[in-house]
């Protein structure tokens, strides 16, 4: 049984760490190629939902003395998830506003890591 689980352990760890990469990338595309990519990361997060519903049916069928341990790490992953998932949707947020309008007569023409940089228009 917790072989199972430590196969979902390996499947997420390199599910997410792909996750993390393109969204790193997003900010430095234009077009096509970003809107493919975005696509693309909203699949593996889907992937990654249904890898951790599993997870957590595989701690269910674990015996009870070792369950806290498993309950504890699948507990980290789903943090770790949601972290990936708010990331992703500042990136997309933060790129739908800056192609629809600007701020202020300001154009958002540079992000770095949760820095904004403004420029007058």
């Amino acid at each position: 049984m917790s072989s199972d689980f430590e196969a979902y352990e390996q499947d997420f760890g390199t599910l997410t760490a792909e996750i993390t990469n393109k969204v790193g990338r997003i900010p430095k595309l234009a077009g096509e190629e970003k809107t493919q990519l975005v696509l693309n990361v909203d699949k593996q997060l889907e992937e990654v939902r249904e890898l951790l519903e599993q997870m957590d049916l595989e701690v269910r069928e674990i015996p009870i003395q070792s369950r806290g341990m498993y309950n504890s790490r699948l507990k980290s992953y789903k943090q770790e998830m949601e972290k990936l998932e708010k990331d992703f949707v500042s990136i997309k947020n933060i790129f739908k506003q800056k192609t629809k309008n600007t701020f202020n007569g300001r154009v958002l023409l540079h992000i770095s890591t949760q820095t904004y940089t403004w420029y007058e228009a």
